[in-house]
């Protein structure tokens, strides 16, 4: 581990790792959240037994009881992670059931929930991401306040280029089905670039990512070449048949330590040789619990306060216990109800500022 600068932070956003001392993070919002419209992206990444839900909900609010339900959980975590003195800060609510319009169609929002999504912290950074769904092509606008005063404290902040999401961008004869090299069929194509933060994790100078059904190789050659030489994107391809979002996949929790779906997987890229590696236990979600836009493989989605301290759902005991097995410190955060929007609570958070240095970690 080789140091490339010293820490000499001037600004409100340097972040360069996702374990570094956390000191300020976004956490989201579930106000007006909606079922999004119904639209050839979405098949690829839902759960099959959601599949008419969102068809006959669509652009209509999720239950008032279970955003309700997701509102207390996240500001119980906004809560403890302040009692361990973290400053937390949180988005502005906007319309979501407000149908807005291009040149080429029409779409209402989702929710303003899952700020890992939509922002991209590197370094002294803060990047807007060019999202693949319709339904979330202004969900940055909730961020937008937060973003000004960053940029007005010295941050650097810029997007990814504006996507059309035109039908070109997506293969409408997509089916469920594998390549013949076995590799996922994905429904983004490359017709300009898209990305979603969470297609990307960040350990100082190395960036892991993945392709995904909404992000695509246009789109990490964008920020390849935006991010220039100090950084290196390597991408991966796990055995996972409906990708999107890697933090439920591969998650480096610490220098040395790494957490692996082992659904997903089967031989941890060489890039982590040396590595302590722990397979995620089996989640213990039950059936019952509704989960919208997720496995429950969402057990895996923690959060990184330090290279000790971890945030993990109240409920796992499969996953806190094997925390501790791994020399980590559990933080007990009620979350299940929040699960069922898709995330937890790496998806929940943008760590904005981290103590730390950019370095190397291979």
């Amino acid at each position: 581990m080789t140091a490339v600068n010293e820490d000499v932070r001037t600004g409100p956003v340097c972040s360069y790792t996702e374990w570094d001392p956390l000191e300020e993070v976004v956490v989201g919002i579930v106000d007006e959240a909606c079922f999004p419209p119904w639209h050839v992206a979405l098949p690829p990444v839902l759960p099959r037994d959601m599949h008419e839900t969102f068809r006959t909900q669509a652009g209509k609010p999720f239950p008032p009881e279970r955003i309700e339900a997701a509102r207390r959980e996240l500001d119980e975590f906004a809560h403890i992670l302040e009692s361990e003195g973290v400053t937390v800060r949180r988005p502005e609510p906007i319309p979501q059931s407000t149908t807005y319009s291009t040149l080429h169609w029409s779409s209402t929002g989702m929710y303003a929930a899952m700020p890992r999504d939509a922002l991209l912290v590197v370094g002294d950074e803060i990047i807007e991401c060019p999202m693949a769904w319709r339904s979330r092509y202004y969900e940055s606008l909730a961020y937008r306040p937060l973003l000004k005063e960053y940029f007005r404290g010295g941050a650097k902040w810029s997007a990814g280029p504006k996507p059309e999401l035109t039908d070109e961008q997506f293969d409408q004869d997509w089916i469920d089905a594998e390549h013949e090299d076995g590799s996922a069929r994905l429904v983004v194509t490359e017709f300009e670039p898209t990305f979603d933060a969470a297609d990307f994790t960040r350990c100082g100078r190395d960036i892991i990512a993945q392709k995904s059904n909404v992000t695509n190789q246009f789109g990490i050659e964008w920020l390849q070449r935006h991010l220039g030489d100090d950084y290196r994107i390597h991408v991966f391809e796990f055995q996972d048949t409906h990708p999107m979002h890697i933090d439920a996949t591969l998650v480096p929790m610490a220098p040395g330590k790494l957490l692996i779906n082992p659904e997903r997987v089967s031989k941890v890229p060489s890039l982590f040789k040396g590595w302590d590696v722990m397979a995620a236990p089996k989640p213990v979600i039950p059936d019952s619990h509704p989960l919208y836009m997720t496995s429950k493989w969402i057990n895996m989605n923690i959060l990184m306060l330090d290279e000790d301290r971890v945030i993990v759902e109240r409920q796992d005991e499969p996953m806190i216990q094997a925390m501790k097995n791994f020399g980590f410190t559990p933080i007990l955060c009620n979350f299940r109800n929040f699960n069922s929007f898709g995330g937890s609570f790496h998806c929940a958070t943008l760590d904005v500022r981290r103590r730390g240095s950019l370095q190397s970690y291979f």
